[in-house]
């Protein structure tokens, strides 16, 4: 798979743009059964479910950065450690994320496993 498809895929797969009420009250779980019913292809961002993900997962990564910023500027430790843009594999966040178990994943939120992934792959070192 090109660059392209495999970002317009990992777009597709992580994120739903949910009204705001409605982010709260999803799942992680739900978040991955639907992101697993997704095509890993180019054509995936044409389904309306796969522009939904992305937005949702485009939501919980901008949170996460948040979190990560403001732990950084209060002097706390960051639950991630980017050092600068964060490269997304889809096929890698899915088994990351299906990985987790289901009894968990109905008390996780999608910005909950978002971060568990990114600090998964962008430890902080021990301080």
């Amino acid at each position: 798979m090109n660059r392209v498809a495999s970002a317009v895929l990992a777009a597709s797969l992580v994120l739903i743009a949910l009204p705001a009420g409605a982010q709260g009250a999803r799942t992680l779980d739900t978040f991955v059964t639907e992101a697993n019913r997704v095509p890993l292809n180019p054509t995936a961002m044409l389904r309306s479910d796969a522009r939904r993900l992305a937005g949702e997962f485009r939501t919980a990564l901008t949170s996460v950065r948040t979190e990560v910023r403001t732990a950084r500027e209060t002097g706390r430790t960051p639950p991630a450690c980017p050092a600068g843009k964060v490269e997304v594999n889809p096929q890698e966040l899915l088994r990351f994320l299906n990985a987790i178990p289901q009894a968990q994943r109905v008390r996780m939120t999608p910005t909950d496993g978002i971060r568990a992934w990114l600090a998964s792959r962008y430890p902080c070192p021990a301080t």
